[in-house]
């Protein structure tokens, strides 16, 4: 378990517990037994354990079925297995919106 931010500026997967934020460049992996509660900024990002929170990806949000989603979402495209909980709003984006903001 991990209490804290986390600010990268390659790729990352998570395998275990966060509870606080993710700033991302690249891309994020959570994985099957991973649990996060904050926010995360990423440019892509595969889900497949827990997440709640507010979660922007400037490109590709794709679910696994594994996966439960909470809160709200900003994407510029998503992707969703059947057998994920996905419980957020949802935005759209293109990436001009996410330049401006």
């Amino acid at each position: 378990t991990i209490t804290g931010n986390i600010v990268c500026a390659a790729d990352l997967r998570l395998d275990g517990e966060l509870i606080g934020d993710i700033t991302c460049k690249g891309k994020i992996v959570l994985g099957p037994k991973s649990k996060v509660e904050g926010n995360i900024t990423c440019k892509n990002i595969d889900i497949e354990g827990k997440f709640t929170g507010k979660l922007n990806a400037e490109e590709l949000l794709n679910i696994k079925s594994t996966a439960h989603i909470k809160g709200e979402v900003k994407v510029g495209k998503l992707a969703i297995e059947p057998g994920a909980l996905f419980e957020a709003s949802c935005e759209m984006a293109t990436k001009s919106s996410y330049e401006a903001s």
